[in-house]
C-alpha cells in the first residue's frame, strides 16, 4: 500500500461511512469503558515520580478516545505537564480532533504536536532526525492493520518508550466477526485500504517472537447488523461498505461474492437474538511494557 492510499484511507466517501459505522457499532464506547476500567492503574505505574508526561497517538482518528485517556491522565497527576504527539494520516479525522480540543477547557494545558502522515513515514522521519523522543504512553487503537510490517512498527514504538513507560494496542479479537471475515475474504478484500488483516492473534504472536512482556485484556463487543440483510437500506449498505473496505458493496463484487459475504456474516460472524443479527465485535487491549 502506497503512501498515498494510506493517507487517503479515512477521506471523503470511506470517511463518512467510518463516522456512520462509529455511531452504530458503540465500538468507541466499548472501548472507552474498558479503558476507564483499565487505565487508571496503568497510569499511576507509568506516571509515578515522573515530572512531566509525555504521551504518542498512533491513528488516533477524531481524537474521541484520545481526549477521554488525557483527561484520565491529567486526572491522575493534575500539576505534572503532559505533551501529546498526534500521528494520523488523515486530514479530515486531525481537523476534528483540534475541534474537539478547542473546545474540551482541560486540554488546553496540554502541549499537542501534530503529524499529518502515515504512522511509517512519522517513523522514517523520525529515524533520519535521529531525534528519538521518548514517551510514557504510545496507544495505537484499532489502526494496526495499516502498516506494512506488524513487527516492525511494534518494535519501532516500543523503542521509543521510557522507563516504566507502556505501549497500548487495541485490535479486533481473534476469532471475532471480523476475524473470521477478513481471513474467508482475503483475496477479494485485502486489495485497498488493508492489504494483510490482523487480528490479536497475530499481534500476540509479534510480541512472543520479540520477547516483549504484555497483558492481554478483553473488550466485548456487538452491534446491530440486521439492516445488511435487506439490500434496499441505504444503513445496511453503508455499514457493508465500512465492514468490507468498499465504497459500495453491492457494487464491488460479484454476485456470487456478495451471497458469501452475507451468508457468512449471519451464519459465522454473527449471533441471533429476538430476530436481530448481531455480528461480533469483540476486541483485545493488550499492554506492552518497556
Amino acid at each position: 500500500m502506497s503512501a498515498e492510499e494510506k493517507h487517503n484511507c479515512y477521506e471523503g466517501v470511506y470517511f463518512n461511512h467510518f463516522q456512520f459505522y462509529l455511531q452504530k457499532s458503540g465500538e468507541h464506547e466499548a472501548i472507552l469503558k474498558s479503558l476507564q476500567n483499565l487505565l487508571p492503574a496503568e497510569f499511576q505505574r507509568i506516571g509515578a515520580g515522573k515530572s512531566s508526561l509525555d504521551v504518542l497517538g498512533v491513528g488516533s482518528g477524531g481524537g474521541e478516545l484520545d481526549a477521554q485517556m488525557l483527561s484520565l491522565l491529567q486526572s491522575a497527576f493534575p500539576s505534572v505537564p503532559i505533551t501529546a504527539d498526534i500521528v494520523e494520516g488523515s486530514s479530515e479525522l486531525t481537523d476534528k480532533f483540534k475541534a474537539l480540543v478547542a473546545k474540551t477547557p482541560n486540554l488546553e494545558k496540554i502541549q499537542f504536536s501534530w503529524h499529518i502522515m502515515p504512522s511509517e513515514d512519522y517513523e522514517k522521519q523520525v529515524k533520519a532526525k535521529g531525534d528519538l523522543k521518548k514517551f510514557d504512553f504510545i496507544h495505537m487503537i484499532q489502526m494496526i492493520y495499516y502498516v506494512n510490517s506488524l513487527a516492525e512498527s511494534i518494535k519501532f514504538h516500543h523503542s521509543l518508550l521510557k522507563t516504566s513507560g507502556s505501549l497500548m494496542i487495541v485490535v479486533e479479537a481473534a476469532n471475532s466477526g471480523w476475524d473470521i471475515l477478513w481471513k474467508t475474504y482475503k483475496k477479494e478484500l485485502c486489495v485497498e485500504k488493508v492489504h494483510e488483516y490482523r487480528s490479536s492473534g497475530e499481534v500476540i504472536a509479534a510480541l512472543k517472537d520479540l520477547g516483549l512482556k504484555f497483558e492481554d485484556h478483553a473488550v466485548p463487543n456487538s452491534f446491530d447488523i440486521t439492516e445488511c440483510f435487506d439490500q434496499s437500506s441505504v444503513t445496511g449498505e453503508s455499514l457493508l461498505s465500512f465492514m468490507t473496505g468498499r465504497d459500495h458493496f453491492y457494487e464491488s463484487f460479484t454476485p456470487e461474492v456478495r451471497a458469501g459475504i452475507l451468508e457468512l456474516l449471519k451464519n459465522k460472524c454473527s449471533s441471533e437474538k429476538d430476530g436481530r443479527v448481531f455480528f461480533n465485535s469483540n476486541l483485545r487491549c493488550i499492554f506492552v511494557h518497556a
